[in-house]
């Protein structure tokens, strides 16, 4: 399924029957005015239930109304052949659920089909982590190249400062303007998940490396562009995601040993080296804008295996 046009629903670019696309363009709407969610959230959500009606097409259905069970449950089973991973089948039974639910709220249909469609039980995988030295020899490589005094040096001191320092998305730090960072109080407001904002402090270092890209580096690449993005990228454009991505993979390259992350490996990072610090599940969970504890509760199991390994390595009757 190709790329829509920018005012082609996404209904219409599925190929599905008018009735189906009709409904799908509404359930945009919805997410885009009603919800209020991300541009990238309702693309996953209505590519996957896009998806889920061009099988239920293919099965002889016409319009929403028709929905049940046993095709949704013939959908997923058709990406399980497939080879979908366990968490994009999770993530794709909830988008269902979440549609039919709507449907049958808004009066489209007469039952909810999904409301009892069941999702897969997702393998939960230790998120990889740097230890404290590799982090510290990881921000040293990125000072190396920083020594020229380069714009694009001193920025990218500054972005790994900031996402080792804070925690925060990758998504969450391209989007920082800057009056977001409050350099005298050291705490950064970020807007996360669910457009809701959060405040989140960070040290000494990163507010060293920011003074430096800030009054050094920025108003060397800025352009008529810019507006008031904190981070530029070599255009004087606020900097994307992918360039952030490279400049993470590139200096961790340079670390003997370590793991290849990305940005993300680096929010992992954060949060396992505040448990291990002694921060308490609440704090972090707080740090690193978690909607559940649940979710920042995987960080102890990072921390306890570390544990494990120490005494399993140590203890002579290990």
């Amino acid at each position: 399924m190709g790329e829509p046009e920018e005012d082609e629903p996404q209904a219409v670019a599925a190929g599905l029957p008018e009735a189906m696309a009709a409904v799908l363009a509404d359930y945009e709407r919805h997410l885009l005015s009603e919800r209020d969610l991300t541009e990238h959230t309702v693309r996953a959500y209505l590519g996957d239930v896009a998806a889920m009606l061009e099988h239920a097409h293919r099965l002889g259905h016409r319009d929403v109304c028709t929905l049940d069970l046993r095709t949704l449950r013939s959908w997923l089973a058709q990406q399980q052949v497939l080879g979908r991973a366990r968490t994009t089948l999770a993530r794709r039974a909830t988008a269902v659920r979440v549609f039919t639910s709507w449907a049958h709220r808004t009066g489209l249909a007469q039952t909810d089909a999904g409301a009892l469609l069941g999702s897969p039980k997702a393998r939960r995988t230790l998120p990889a982590a740097l230890r404290a030295d590799e982090a510290r020899a990881l921000l040293e490589a990125a000072a190396v190249h920083a020594d020229d005094g380069s714009p694009l040096g001193l920025r990218d001191v500054a972005l790994l400062e900031m996402l080792y320092a804070t925690g925060i998305r990758v998504g969450e730090l391209c989007g920082l303007d800057l009056d977001d960072v409050d350099r005298e109080r050291r705490v950064v407001r970020v807007l996360g998940k669910g457009r809701k904002e959060r405040t989140v402090p960070f040290g000494v270092p990163a507010e060293r490396a920011l003074d430096a890209w800030v009054h050094r580096g920025r108003p060397r690449l800025v352009a008529d562009d810019s507006g008031s993005a904190l981070f530029l990228g070599a255009r004087g454009r606020r900097l994307d995601q992918r360039a952030v991505r490279t400049v993470v993979h590139r200096r961790l390259a340079e670390v003997p040993g370590a793991p290849d992350l990305g940005p993300h490996g680096l929010r992992h990072t954060a949060a396992t080296h505040l448990l291990e610090g002694g921060a308490d599940l609440r704090s972090v969970q707080e740090l690193l804008g978690h909607a559940s504890l649940a979710t920042t509760q995987i960080y102890t199991h990072v921390t306890n295996e570390r544990l494990r390994q120490a005494y399993r390595q140590a203890h002579p009757r290990a």
